[in-house]
């Protein structure tokens, strides 16, 4: 079983391997696009920027300060053409995530101690409280470094005049 402060460390070392997947990226690389309708490493990058500040962080923030009533609203998807995430500059929105989570972590190691089971019950979600939250945000966490490994080895193979069978099965 997680502790609050487990997932605190582990978000915290999460910020790290994001910054080590993602940094010194070409062009090439961060504009790429495994098929048409797949997001590049830019929008993802800036996916992560915009879901630390206004979904995981300040939804916690909002149970701990208005518990039982409805979150500000999210469009996750829609805001990759509403805010124009392919025309971001790259080393800023990474610069921007590292920030953002520090900030994050900053927030969480002084929560001290706070009820988590407060939360509020989502239309669609169901009851969401803070310790679910939490633990979701370390969850994110774990898809988009999956997606980010993925989506360096697509980058090779598509790029490779050899075949990467040797390395193993994916």
């Amino acid at each position: 079983m997680f502790s609050h402060t487990d997932i605190y460390d582990q978000l915290e070392r999460n910020g790290q391997i994001f910054f080590a997947l993602l940094h010194d990226a070409d062009p090439a690389l961060y504009t790429w696009r495994p098929d048409p309708v797949k997001w590049s490493l830019l929008e993802i990058l800036s996916h992560l920027v915009d879901e630390e500040k206004e979904d995981f962080r300040l939804r916690i923030q909002h149970i701990f300060s208005a518990p039982e009533t409805a979150f500000p609203s999210i469009d996750p998807e829609g805001w990759v053409k509403s805010r124009q995430y392919s025309s971001n500059v790259y080393e800023d929105k990474l610069m921007e995530l590292v920030n953002e989570r520090k900030v994050s972590i900053k927030y969480l190691k002084n929560l001290g101690d706070v009820d988590w089971s407060l939360g509020y019950d989502h239309p669609h979600f169901g009851r969401m409280n803070a310790d679910m939250l939490l633990s979701n945000w370390l969850a994110h966490d774990y898809l988009h470094i999956r997606q980010i490994t993925r989506y360096h080895f697509e980058f090779l193979k598509a790029n490779s005049a050899v075949k990467l069978d040797y390395a193993g099965r994916w």
